[in-house]
């Protein structure tokens, strides 16, 4: 298993509610394909640089996750179905050098 950082921009017109659903829904992609959520950060909303449909910002959620290289394509997959996230970029982490004493 691997550890990712993956970075969802989901649809601002939805509720605070709604936005926690989403968020819960995309965790539970993961963890079906035997993935593990190590951390979440709540961004917030922020404006784009140019439209993504009509939307013209978007509520961002960063996750660092582990996962097996095999089930990156069926998560990315299943989180670009979802109604409610506008974009997913899944890539991975990148390894800190160990200091040696």
């Amino acid at each position: 298993m691997n550890t990712y950082e993956l970075m969802l921009i989901i649809n601002p017109q939805l509720t605070d509610a709604e936005v926690g659903e989403a968020i819960e829904k995309a965790k539970k992609t993961l963890t079906d394909e035997k993935g593990e959520v190590l951390s979440e950060d709540r961004i917030g909303r922020k404006k784009f640089a140019h439209a993504v449909g009509k939307n013209r910002d978007g509520y961002y959620v960063y996750m660092k996750v582990k996962a097996s290289p095999e089930s990156l394509k069926t998560i990315q997959h299943a989180l670009k179905l979802q109604e409610t996230v506008l974009r997913a970029m899944m890539m991975k982490a990148a390894v800190e050098p160990v200091k040696k004493a």
